[in-house]
């Protein structure tokens, strides 16, 4: 199913048991390109998200509703200390930069797709700062959604790991990735990973993505 039919779907009132309880049965993984890490002076690059079918057992992700864009970028864009290393590291060149998507039509876009999911990431810090000042730069709000940190989770549900990064975690469950850093590949891959953290968190049931947020700031909480 593309992301205008599934848009079309749910905007028609059609859903699972688990949205008509009020709990969401579609989450959306997503992970960001940008031209660097500084949150005020770097750029959003690109958005690639993936959805889940959480009202299914186990969850399962759903390589049909998916979202990739390109967001276009100035034609006299600077080339800042690092910006020629960094675009070895994502891979997308000037010419890809120049030639993406109106950064207004895009969010519009993003927006739309997601709809009223709750979105999660790994170090989910950085992708939600970097999508929320453009959502407010560009469309003048931000997204309402929810969103969850992948990393606590994933360390509190699995402390004998010893896990740090997103690589650490792929090597622990042998979770493999076309390519890493950029934005699609990542993005499967963090899916994945909650896929496989998924029997130690349904431990108890399955978790609401409200007790998964409430785990994630205790972890932070323990780390204060």
């Amino acid at each position: 199913m593309s992301w205008l039919q599934d848009l079309i779907r749910r905007l028609s009132g059609g859903g699972s048991d688990a949205a008509q309880r009020g709990e969401s049965a579609r989450w959306v993984v997503l992970d960001v390109e940008t031209s660097g890490l500084n949150l005020e002076r770097d750029r959003l690059l690109a958005i690639a998200a993936i959805a889940l079918d959480m009202s299914a057992t186990p969850p399962r992700i759903l390589l049909g509703d998916s979202f990739e864009i390109l967001l276009r970028q100035p034609v006299d864009l600077p080339m800042a200390e690092g910006f020629k290393a960094n675009i070895l590291l994502h891979g997308i060149g000037l010419g890809a930069q120049r030639g993406g998507i109106e950064p207004i039509q895009a969010l519009q876009a993003f927006e739309q797709w997601i709809g009223e999911a709750p979105l999660l990431a790994f170090h989910a810090a950085f992708d939600q700062g970097m999508i929320q000042r453009e959502m407010s730069k560009c469309l003048g709000r931000k997204l309402p959604n929810p969103w969850l940190d992948l990393e606590p989770v994933a360390a509190l549900s699995h402390p004998q790991a010893g896990c740090r990064s997103l690589d650490d975690w792929m090597a622990h469950f042998d979770i493999r990735c076309a390519q890493r850093h950029q934005a699609a590949a990542d993005t499967l891959a963090t899916a994945e990973l909650l896929l496989r953290l998924w029997p130690v968190l349904q431990k108890r049931g399955r978790p609401r993505f409200t007790e998964l947020q409430d785990m994630a700031a205790q972890r932070r909480w323990l780390q204060a």
